[in-house]
């Protein structure tokens, strides 16, 4: 298991127990634990990348710890009313179609690669920054005049990334349609 690998195990084994936090409203400690683990999002990728270490383990776990994270923290703050209900539905909207996506274009395409897209790591960074700015606005009570212009700038990214994921889902099932398979 590599450095990368582990970072991502990591997120995932955070996660629960960043929700727990935010359960409790222990937000400074929920801050504290996510950018932690936003950090090694960063990290994972940069180290893979940067020292020849990426694995096909890792090309689906970081992705799937992406959704983990991202998903728990966005309904746990939903849930408490921390967070709007329709971004909430948006953002997990938007992954579910992405999964469906990749599961009728392995079954279909006898497996596919996605890469992420630069507006999809864009919409990534926009959904980790809403969650860390609504946890230190409803902790330290700052940032208020721009927390709902990156809700909306958030639902922007995460619609077109969405619409671009569809186009070229579709775009691929419709090569493997053409060529016979």
């Amino acid at each position: 298991m590599n450095l990368p690998n582990l970072l991502t195990i990591l997120r995932i084994l955070l996660t629960p127990i960043l929700i727990i936090l935010i359960l409790q409203k222990r937000l400074d400690l929920a801050t504290g634990l996510f950018s932690i683990a936003a950090l090694t999002d960063a990290l994972d990728g940069l180290i893979a990348r940067r020292f020849n270490q990426k694995t096909k383990t890792g090309a689906i776990l970081d992705p799937v710890a992406d959704k983990f994270l991202l998903t728990s923290a966005y309904l746990t703050l939903s849930a408490i009313d921390f967070l709007p209900q329709w971004l909430t539905i948006l953002v997990i909207s938007r992954d579910v179609i992405i999964v469906a996506g990749i599961i009728i274009l392995f079954l279909f395409q006898n497996g596919v690669e996605i890469r992420p897209s630069i507006i999809s790591k864009a919409t990534t960074v926009f959904q980790l920054l809403t969650i860390l700015l609504v946890m230190a606005h409803n902790h330290l009570g700052i940032i208020t005049n721009c927390i709902q212009l990156v809700y909306w700038i958030t639902a922007g990214l995460t619609v077109i990334s969405g619409l671009h994921y569809m186009t070229v889902g579709v775009t691929l099932l419709n090569k493997g349609s053409n060529t016979g398979q």
